[in-house]
């Protein structure tokens, strides 16, 4: 999803001084979204510069804070990353500055999966605390992760300037020398001729790792490094990840599949892993699907085609598990369970994702065709209508709407209701599925 109008739009409203409306979207942004990078940024940006236009009421503002945050406590113990991350953010809106509080935000956005998110909060912490050592080392943490060396070392310099003795970031800083030893020319600083070498190779493929386009040949490349050093580290998740990758460039979706399971094991929790996870075993599953239908095996095709509708709908259980508050994913979910015929539990995805505004309008036409399918008429229709108040005069979804409403009319007995539903998709789209034959029907 595109968020980049909705930001420009906060930006915008930052711009004005109209600091309330910029915070609040940015944080519709993050309800969607918790690892949207950019919108954490301006977030932080936003609350800070809120913060120095008031003036005065610092008492109460504390107090206000101080139940959002003892709650964040109480969540991190419970391990309940997402949660203790809304919590936080609430405690931070009325106490932006907050060093200590922001660096728990990171930590539990990191600990959720959620590393754009982290490397945003951590970042900030670095500009309003610029001696903070943990701060400027998750920083470059996070910058590293996101395959920037050259500036994930200069947080680590600022770090070691301001505990010289950190041997975290001593560590780090040596490991990140000697990958920006190549673009910075600094090779005169390898000890001996094999740790130049190693040097060279090792900025050679984070260049090469770098780039979007790699011919089959870098990419062969690639994996047989990364397999060397996974031999070394072989319960490295970061390693499987990214084997992962190069195996899914290379057009091996069960490679890719069997590492990323594997990195699973040893992220459990992980939101962004599971997703990928649940869409590269559709992606397997679906080629398999092919593959039986081309060889004319129906029986091994249906086989597989019910296992991959069974796999989507525990695929999308296992994200909403992870993130029960995301209104979206309970709709996915929703309409995974529709499509397979569970429509009791659809209803009830639905029916718990309608009270969320962004997603009303999707949550009251599924609700309509689950009752629709379930027979209830009255109930579909009811539905139906409401989700046709919001909807657009033409489009798509509006003419499914009334073509909904036209059949239960249709199939009540109510030819004059329903001629009137299928005349309004007649007026505008005079081909939109066999409305033109209903409507010489009713004439």
């Amino acid at each position: 999803m595109d968020f980049s109008k909705h930001i420009q739009k906060a930006e915008e409203a930052a711009r004005r001084k109209n600091y309330d409306f910029a915070v609040e979207l940015y944080q519709q942004l993050l309800e969607i979204d918790p690892d949207q990078g950019d919108a954490r940024a301006g977030l932080r940006r936003v609350l800070k510069k809120r913060h120095e236009a008031k003036q005065g009421g610092r008492f109460l503002r504390a107090l206000s804070g101080a139940a959002p945050l003892t709650l964040a406590r109480t969540l991190r113990k419970a391990g309940r990353h997402d949660a203790c991350a809304k919590s936080l953010e609430s405690y931070l809106a009325t106490s932006p500055l907050n060093v200590e509080a922001n660096l728990m935000l990171g930590r539990e956005l990191e600990a959720a999966g959620h590393f754009q998110s982290a490397r945003a909060v951590y970042e900030f912490v670095a500009e309003i605390d610029p001696r903070n050592p943990e701060g400027l080392k998750s920083a470059g943490e996070m910058v590293r992760r996101a395959g920037d060396p050259v500036a994930a070392l200069k947080y680590y310099e600022r770090a070691l300037d301001a505990d010289p003795r950190d041997q975290d970031a001593l560590k780090a800083r040596k490991n990140l020398a000697a990958e920006t030893a190549l673009q910075s020319g600094g090779f005169e600083t390898a000890r001996h001729s094999r740790d130049q070498i190693k040097d060279k190779d090792e900025a050679r493929a984070l260049e090469r790792s770098q780039r979007l386009h790699l011919s089959e040949g870098e990419l062969r490349e690639e994996l047989e490094r990364l397999e060397g050093r996974f031999s070394e580290a072989p319960s490295n998740p970061d390693l499987m990840v990214e084997m992962a990758g190069v195996h899914e460039k290379l057009e091996d979706p069960e490679a890719a599949l069997d590492m990323l399971e594997r990195a699973a094991d040893y992220r459990k929790g992980s939101f962004d892993l599971v997703r990928r996870l649940g869409g590269l075993k559709s992606k397997v599953l679906k080629r398999r699907l092919s593959r039986a239908d081309k060889d004319g095996n129906a029986e091994e095709a249906s086989r597989i085609e019910e296992q991959l509708r069974y796999f989507q709908v525990e695929s999308a259980r296992s994200l909403l598990s992870l993130r029960p508050a995301d209104a979206g994913l309970r709709v996915q979910l929703g309409k995974l369970l529709l499509r397979s015929g569970s429509h009791d539990e659809a209803l009830a995805e639905f029916q718990k994702a309608v009270d969320d505004p962004r997603q009303k309008a999707d949550a009251l036409f599924y609700l309509g065709q689950a009752f629709q399918k379930k027979g209830f008429g009255d109930l579909a229709r009811k539905h139906f209508e409401r989700a046709l108040e919001g909807a657009g005069a033409g489009d798509d979804r509006t003419k499914e709407i009334l073509y909904n409403l036209g059949e239960i009319a249709e199939a009540e007995g109510e030819d004059e209701t329903a001629r009137s539903w299928y005349s309004r998709i007649f007026e505008v789209d005079i081909g939109y599925r066999d409305v033109a034959g209903k409507m010489e029907r009713f004439k």
